[in-house]
């Protein structure tokens, strides 16, 4: 079962990275548009500090001191700079999954985020759901600044 995680949070990172390398202007990345309060850089950066967070720290055990404001209010930052980080998330995840044991899944997670017990496995899902919500924004976004 872990590696179905394995796999899809690696196939949907490099969404992300193909995502980002299809703004044919850099600049868009940090544009927004009527009603969107998010650029698809803030979300690139919002999802890296997820997933950094959540899953390499937590379960990976990797160093990360999350900046949360800055996912939603940073500017500024390249395009190369941006897929670095998402790069790095990627290679974390992919290590900090590849660590964990099939067991290790039906076991209570040590954190209730949710104000309630859920299993290893139930987040994971919720994560891996929550990159696909921002990825899809993130898709949309660019081809709507972009047309």
């Amino acid at each position: 079962m872990t590696s179905h995680f394995l796999e899809l949070f690696d196939r949907d990172l490099n969404r992300l990275i193909n995502e980002i390398n299809s703004f044919e202007h850099e600049e868009n990345l940090w544009k927004v548009t009527n009603g969107i309060t998010n650029s698809s850089a803030n979300l690139a950066l919002h999802l890296c500090g997820n997933l950094r967070h959540f899953l390499a720290k937590e379960l990976g055990g990797f160093d990360y001191e999350r900046d949360r404001d800055f996912e939603f209010s940073g500017s500024g930052l390249s395009k190369k700079t941006i897929l670095e980080e998402v790069e790095l998330t990627q290679k974390q995840v992919y290590l900090s999954l590849e660590g964990i044991e099939n067991n290790l899944l039906a076991k209570e997670y040590p954190i209730q985020h949710f104000g309630k017990p859920m299993t290893y496995a139930y987040f994971l899902i919720h994560l891996y759901g929550h990159l696909n919500y921002h990825l899809g924004q993130i898709n949309y976004l660019r081809r709507m600044i972009e047309s």
